[in-house]
This record gives structure tokens, sequence and C-alpha cells, in this order.
């Protein structure tokens, strides 16, 4: 089951996201639109399309947070990859995303402590070169 939804998840965002799709809904609008008058703008009418964007937007929410989980966990995988690889880099970084809200802005905080000194070294030296 679960590897069928992921099939029909990917297959399903791909098709969604190409602009052929886009052209056939807006297509499927013009022709709602040219039909108001045949049925007087009934009610009815009025019905048809709201009941369809609502099934598709309905839908499209479990597909796209579906599709950004999976990007997501694939991005982190690497992230954690080139963390571990790297000789310099902190290991207990890997598992970041695990942490309580807290601990992560405790963490981003140190870290733009870190950037903000490297921003001042690199200030520094480029004053010091301007002076020679």
């Amino acid at each position: 089951m679960h590897t069928t939804y992921t099939q029909f998840t990917k297959s399903f965002s791909q098709l969604a996201g190409k602009s052929k799709t886009f052209v056939f809904a807006i297509l499927i609008i013009i022709i709602w639109l040219i039909t108001g008058p045949l049925f007087d703008f009934s009610d009815t009418w009025q019905l048809v399309i709201n009941t369809a964007t609502t099934i598709v937007t309905f839908i499209m929410v479990f597909i796209i947070q579906n599709t950004q989980n999976r990007d997501t966990e694939a991005m982190q995988v690497k992230l954690d990859e080139l963390i571990r690889v790297s000789k310099q880099a902190k290991n207990s970084l890997l598992d970041l995303e695990d942490l309580d809200e807290d601990e992560i802005e405790r963490l981003r905080k140190t870290y733009l402590k870190l950037a903000q000194k490297y921003n001042a070294d690199i200030t520094s030296k480029a004053k010091q070169e301007k002076t020679l």
C-alpha cells in the first residue's frame, strides 16, 4: 500500500506540475464560463465548478504534502551525508531535525554569532588590506 501511494503521488505531482496540465485546467474553466449562458448561470452550473475545485484542492493538499515530505527527507539524508564526510563538521548536527524548537533556536543563535564573528573578521581584514 505504501509503495503504491508513493508511486501514485510521485506520478500525480509530476503530471500536475506540467504546463499542459495548467493549460487543461484553464480550458476547463473557459468551457465552464462559456456554458454559463446555456444554463442561465444556474445554481447547479455554479455548483459544478465549486465541487470540482473543492475536490481537486482537497486531493492536491495531500499530494503536495507527501511530495514535500519526501523531498525534505531526501534533502536531509543528503545533508547528513555531507556533514558526516566533512572532517571539520560537527557530527552532533546530524539529527538536528529531531531536536525541539528551543534546542534548535539555541543552536541557530550560536551559529548566528559565529557568522557575525566571521563577517567581522572579513571586514577587518579587508580594511587592513586597504591601508597597506
